[in-house]
């Protein structure tokens, strides 16, 4: 007899502790996951009623805009700019990447008892006048001797020529071997020539009006004591001036 009493009993007590059990648990809310599976609470507990939590993530944002001005960066990055012949070309000298306006050609007022068609050149601001007359005077820009290589004087064109040809006086070519620049003993005329598309000669003297092939060098000291002008300059001035004509350099 007391054995059934007791299994009855044991019964009573199990169902009993789970109807406690289920009361209680049925008073708490469900388990809530917030969206964002990266926040740093994932279990949303609690009483009453939860609402689901979404978290901002402003450092993953910031980084996105980081990414994305990066990327318009590369967008608007400048392309390359060409080289130049200066670039290319090491050994010449450069001194302005072009010319100024007042080196180009223009008639200016010029006065001089020099009667026209007599060639000034003022070294120390780099023109050259062909007199003109009424009180004008064609100018051109030109490159003068560099320190060291200045001179002056008169002297008469004693010959023109088309296109010349170049040989280095002996002092030059061992003056440039000093400095590691070896000069050829003669270089035919042409656009790779220094002394450009024309020249005219000066006396008996190793100087010359002449073209060049370094154009961003007029208005500059450079040269080894020569005039240099722009090649569609001195073809212009060569046209306008014959042998014979009077050349005054201070």
């Amino acid at each position: 007899m007391m054995k059934p009493l007791v299994l009855a009993a044991a019964m009573l007590g199990i169902i009993s502790t789970a109807a406690l059990a289920d009361d209680r648990y049925a008073s708490r809310p469900p388990v809530v996951l917030s969206p964002d599976l990266t926040a740093p609470w994932i279990n949303q507990l609690g009483g009453g009623p939860v609402r689901p939590v979404v978290y901002q993530r402003p450092v993953v944002v910031q980084q996105r805009g980081l990414f994305q001005q990066r990327r318009a960066i590369i967008q608007r990055a400048p392309q390359p700019v060409p080289q130049t012949v200066s670039a290319v070309r090491p050994g010449i000298p450069v001194i302005r990447g072009r010319i100024e306006p007042q080196f180009l050609p223009q008639v200016v007022d010029y006065d001089t008892k020099e009667k026209a068609g007599t060639i000034v050149i003022d070294t120390n601001n780099r023109f050259l006048y062909l007199v003109m007359d009424g009180g004008k005077a064609r100018r051109y820009g030109v490159g003068v001797g560099k320190p060291g290589f200045e001179w002056a004087g008169a002297h008469k064109i004693t010959r023109k020529a088309e296109w010349p040809d170049w040989t280095p006086p002996s002092d030059m070519v061992s003056r440039e071997a000093a400095k590691g620049h070896y000069l050829p003993a003669r270089m035919d005329g042409g656009p790779e020539n220094p002394l450009g598309a024309r020249a005219m000669y000066l006396g008996s003297t190793l100087y010359r009006i002449h073209g060049t092939n370094a154009p961003w060098t007029i208005g500059s000291a450079v040269s080894s004591g020569c005039i240099r002008m722009r090649n569609e300059d001195v073809v212009d001035l060569y046209d306008r001036v014959n042998v014979g004509t009077r050349v005054i350099v201070m």
